[in-house]
């Protein structure tokens, strides 16, 4: 007989328990933030001057510019930014503006490149960003080579995550991501890759995007499926500053849920939701005769046994490990999911106007030590075309609606529980980069220091 599953404060490393809520000590009062955030024109604008250009930004990965000539151009709003591995090996990053007349130099990522020269009037620059080329040059007198090297951007790696700044004087990379790195540090991402990112064209502001990867409040209601095998009540979350993280266990039901489920119904929902993730089909039944094993542990053993057929050894993890999925935020729109044998990063970016924005998929695979270089495939389509799965589908169908309450004239704010307090956390970061007055911050919950 198929037992009932346990709720996952009952499971996992006996060492590492996991009581606290996602909620943590409640406030005296819900967090009130001003709607007109989502929407507004103005706000847009004092976040492309005041924002944007002073904060760490995933651009990419490695594996686009893993070798010398790769390029990739990274959009965001406005900006764009050119990553370039040059001849020399080193991985540099510029303004994406030719210097004579701000024609973009490039679009799109590629490789083999030699050189960075302008389709417009032909200015040159080699890989290092040093002008080397003007045509009838003369006709400008006195022009100097030296004077017109390629913007600068600061560049710098995580893992194997490229990472842009357009402040010249950022803190470093690794000041900015705070605890993050060492946090993760046991599940070597460095052996992840990326096989491919998608960017997804949204009716919504890249806020509202961003907003449904910072809170696990959302899960009982938009995502029933996922609510029958991940836990969401016992999701501990803990801020840093620009960074914050939420954990949560799966193959086991919501303690929210009365009924009991068996583990073979824990199954099926982990099958219906992310069975992929241990190359599992759908509706593929609860294996037979585990020895009293729970749903998380044959889960567990079945991810491990994928990974095997991959030429990845897993035997270093634990069922924790395989099933506990560790989801970090990093101001201002990016969130990295993992877990043992799963990496997921997903950004949320600015579009032509306040109510459209860009979420970008970006996935990986744990491979082997010696697995030879792949070159990540992208793809863009609208929110309409886009079926990343169950889960990731139900996020976007929503999105455009968000976006259409928000504008109602009635609704003022946004109102805000303890529990979406990584939302709230990117709020305070976003006022202080904004340098609002006070008039136009956030009110409500608890002081600022008790967040940060």
């Amino acid at each position: 007989m198929t037992r009932t599953a346990p709720v996952s404060e009952n499971v996992g490393d006996p060492d590492h328990p996991r009581r606290e809520d996602a909620i943590g000590a409640p406030p005296q009062r819900p967090t009130l933030v001003p709607a007109q955030r989502y929407y507004s024109p103005e706000f847009a604008r004092l976040e492309a001057e005041r924002m944007w250009p002073r904060v760490w930004q995933f651009a990419c990965t490695v594996d686009h510019v893993a070798e010398p000539g790769d390029y990739f151009e990274y959009r965001c709003g406005v900006h764009s930014v050119l990553v370039v591995r040059g001849d020399d090996g080193e991985l540099r990053a510029f303004q994406n503006v030719c210097r004579h007349r701000g024609n973009s130099l490039c679009a799109g990522s590629g490789e083999g490149l030699r050189e960075l020269r302008c389709g417009y009037h032909g200015w040159t620059w080699d890989l290092a960003g040093a002008l080397r080329r003007v045509p009838h040059r003369k006709g400008f007198g006195a022009l100097r080579l030296t004077d017109y090297p390629l913007l600068p951007v600061r560049v710098e790696t995580w893992e194997r995550l490229v990472f842009v700044n357009l402040d010249a004087d950022a803190v470093p990379l690794r000041e900015y991501l705070e605890a993050m790195p060492d946090d993760i540090a046991w599940n070597r991402l460095g052996d992840f890759r990326c096989y491919a990112t998608m960017t997804i064209e949204v009716e919504a502001n890249w806020k509202t995007i961003a907003d449904g990867f910072s809170e696990t409040y959302h899960i009982q209601t938009l995502h029933p499926e996922l609510h029958r095998c991940m836990d969401d009540v016992y999701a501990p979350q803990i801020i840093w500053g620009h960074t914050g993280k939420s954990e949560q266990y799966y193959g086991v039901p919501s303690p929210s849920i009365k009924e009991g489920l068996t583990d073979s119904e824990v199954w099926d929902a982990y099958v219906a939701t992310q069975g992929a993730l241990m190359g599992v089909a759908e509706d593929t039944p609860f294996p037979a005769d585990q020895d009293g094993r729970s749903a998380a542990d044959v889960i567990a053993a079945r991810t491990k046994e994928f990974a095997g057929e991959r030429g990845v050894d897993l035997s270093w993890a634990s069922t924790d490990q395989v099933m506990r999925l560790h989801q970090y935020n990093v101001f201002p729109n990016m969130s990295l999911l993992t877990n043992a044998d799963h990496l997921t990063v997903l950004t949320a970016r600015p579009g032509p106007d306040p109510d459209h924005g860009e979420l970008v998929m970006i996935v990986w695979m744990r491979v082997p030590p010696e697995a030879p270089r792949v070159k990540p495939t992208d793809v863009r389509m609208t929110a309409a075309d886009a079926h990343p799965g169950l889960v990731l589908t139900q996020d976007i169908t929503v999105l455009a609606g968000l976006q259409r309450g928000l504008h109602q004239p009635g609704f003022t704010h946004v109102v805000l529980s303890n529990e979406e307090r990584r939302v709230i956390n990117m709020h305070r970061n976003l006022e202080r980069y904004l340098d609002l007055p006070e008039s136009e911050r956030i009110t409500g919950g608890e002081p600022l220091g008790a967040a940060t």
